[in-house]
């Protein structure tokens, strides 16, 4: 399992990068000015961090206790991105909505491409992020 320290340097590092890239992206694409935009990201980045060091902890847990090991294979990877997003996707949308004053259809569809950049994302971050730093239990178990 990670460590409290390496978890808190994955989601800090995860939504620092993300929002280099997101803000400006979503303000060219929505005709926003960079000022709502960022002020929304770092809301969202601030929900997702803590969201995402919630989620990893129990998924992690989780996926230890059914497998005996953290590792997860391109499936299980889908399965966290997804599942990581659409948790994010429901408690993010009355955020925007609010922030950005706008009626809950546009917000959802800002909250939709949010989360289709951040699932893309957080499945090549995840990857890399443990392919550079390993856990030790991201080995495979020993079969008897």
């Amino acid at each position: 399992m990670r460590t409290t320290g390496d978890r808190i340097r994955q989601a800090v590092s995860f939504e620092i990068i993300g929002l280099l890239i997101s803000v400006p992206l979503a303000a060219f694409a929505f005709g926003y000015s960079l000022e709502k935009t960022g002020v929304l990201g770092l809301i969202g980045a601030t929900l997702a961090t803590v969201w995402n060091y919630i989620f990893n902890l129990g998924f992690d847990h989780t996926l230890k206790r059914l497998t005996g090991s953290t590792r997860k294979s391109f499936k299980l990877r889908l399965l966290h991105a997804f599942s990581f997003e659409l948790g994010l996707l429901t408690a993010f949308l009355p955020i925007i909505a609010w922030w950005m004053d706008i009626e809950l259809l546009k917000a959802l569809v800002l909250d939709i491409s949010f989360a289709l950049f951040y699932l893309v994302y957080a499945f090549v971050f995840t990857w890399c992020y443990d392919t550079l730093f390993p856990d030790s239990d991201s080995v495979a178990p020993s079969r008897r």
